[in-house]
């Protein structure tokens, strides 16, 4: 299978830049694998699909304002993106300029409120942290630090909130579950009224997620792993809804990858805190998921792998041109897809 056979051609245009001013009026594409139809609809009546007894897992990460720029004792300019927390104040960091940041380093971010020493150079030239400072991290970084936008989003991003989902809970991730953003207050309140069940994982989002894959072979792709853990309050009712034959629907790539991750050949998942490298591609079997919301994804990318390991490659490569040519808004600021 060759990583081409998942491209298909975007006009540049197509791809949002900023997020949509009432996140639950996104466009929403709907396929039904079963009659391979194609409807177009705003996400909101994505209650209309869904049924009570239905389990939407939706990922409670939050983004932490990853992005630091500071700079070196000498003056120079330098930018550092938290990858993972390694341990207390250590971390991994993307650097840049990577080869002026040698081990011994020391680099002071807006006057001294933090500080870094470069430890090790780790495998892929991130390198390992040690960051210093006074008071909580965490607020020091809502305070400094910048939303690690992807690469192809150009424009700034006005409210931080706004590359949150609404039930962003545990600081981790270095980039959005970007399906979950569609969805507000109001609209989960009016889904718990109609009976459905929402349950969260935990998956800290992984910059890997925009890496390229660049070996012609998709078999040969090494997927990045990403820390995830799912409690057992969730997993009861997961488990509950496979038992009785209702549907389990993830909300994102990331959600879907914890469950099929976790769960045994019945569909069942137990408590687990552990790491997941799992690349989904066409040919794999499901067991735990009915069903998927998600965005649109780049072209020859693992989501789009794994969106078509779901529902088909070239029923998904046909979804996607029809979404060129209604004018759909594309990745993690676009529009989402339903598909069951």
């Amino acid at each position: 299978m060759k990583v081409s056979d998942f491209n298909y051609e975007l006009p540049e245009e197509l791809i949002a830049q900023t997020p949509i001013e009432k996140r639950d009026e996104s466009r929403l594409m709907v396929l039904n694998t079963e009659k391979h139809t194609i409807e177009h609809k705003t996400f909101k009546n994505i209650i209309d699909y869904l049924k009570p007894g239905d389990v939407l897992v939706r990922n409670n990460t939050k983004v932490i304002p990853a992005r630091l720029y500071g700079r070196k004792q000498t003056g120079a300019k330098v930018e550092f993106l938290l990858l993972n927390n390694i341990e207390g104040d250590i971390w991994e960091c993307i650097v840049r300029p990577g080869n002026k940041l040698h081990i011994g380093t020391k680099v002071i971010f807006k006057d001294g409120l933090l500080e870094a020493d470069i430890l090790d150079v780790m495998p892929g030239g991130t390198r390992k942290v040690k960051f210093s400072y006074k008071g909580i991290f965490n607020e020091i970084l809502d305070k400094i630090g910048l939303m690690p936008l992807p690469p192809y989003i150009h424009e700034e991003l006005k409210q931080k909130d706004r590359y949150q989902t609404v039930y962003a809970k545990y600081n981790g991730s270095a980039a959005a579950p970007t399906a979950g953003l569609h969805f507000t207050e109001e609209l989960l309140g009016k889904l718990k009224e109609k009976g459905i069940i929402i349950a969260n994982v935990t998956l800290h989002v992984g910059i890997g997620t925009f890496r390229p894959v660049k070996e012609e072979n998709v078999e040969e792709h090494k997927m990045h792993t990403e820390h995830f853990y799912i409690k057992q309050e969730d997993c009861d009712k997961i488990n509950k809804a496979k038992k009785e034959g209702k549907r389990v629907i993830a909300v994102g790539t990331t959600s879907c990858r914890v469950l099929e991750t976790v769960a045994n050949e019945n569909g069942l998942v137990e408590e687990v805190e552990t790491d997941t490298g799992i690349f989904i591609y066409p040919g794999y079997s499901f067991k735990c998921i009915d069903g998927l919301i998600t965005n649109f994804h780049l072209p020859q990318s693992t989501l789009l792998m794994l969106v078509s390991a779901f529902a088909g490659k070239d029923y998904i490569l046909e979804a996607y041109n029809e979404a060129v040519k209604e004018k759909y808004r594309f990745f993690s600021f676009g529009d989402a897809m339903f598909i069951y």
